[in-house]
């Protein structure tokens, strides 16, 4: 086994050397659905934190990054590892009809939820009939 310096050296000389990786890149298992007055994205984003999420909605794109963090414990060194830590990436293109002023998003569970209430002129409405003279 190598000694903590030998390690923390290899690191330091690996870091100089090569641009930072995301790790494992990973497509999120994700629902969309769609309600009166909101459309609803249900994404599944395992072991990440509320802090580690980014999501961006750029004219109709709507992008969501989720990164995990490493799993590795703190004094401890890694004998087997069969757990992946990466990053969780996905775009929609979503109705331009949204009100971004009440965009909502909840994390609960490893389960993402974002609610995308759509603007008054997207939501249906009925029409009344007058009577014709």
């Amino acid at each position: 086994m190598k000694d903590k310096q030998e390690k923390d050296m290899e690191k330091a000389v690996r870091n100089d050397n090569e641009p930072p990786r995301e790790g494992n890149a990973y497509v999120p298992a994700t629902d969309i659905y769609e309600k009166e007055d909101a459309i609803l994205v249900r994404c599944d984003v395992p072991g990440v934190a509320q802090e580690q999420i980014d999501i961006r909605l750029d004219n109709t794109e709507l992008e969501i990054t989720a990164t995990q963090a490493d799993g590795g414990q703190e004094g401890m060194e890694l004998l087997m590892g069969e757990y992946g830590t990466g990053v969780f990436r996905r775009r929609f293109t979503v109705p331009q009809l949204i009100d971004r002023e009440k965009i909502r998003a909840r994390l609960r569970n490893g389960v993402l939820d974002i609610e995308l209430p759509k603007a008054e002129q997207a939501k249906p409405r009925r029409i009344e009939i007058t009577a014709g003279a």
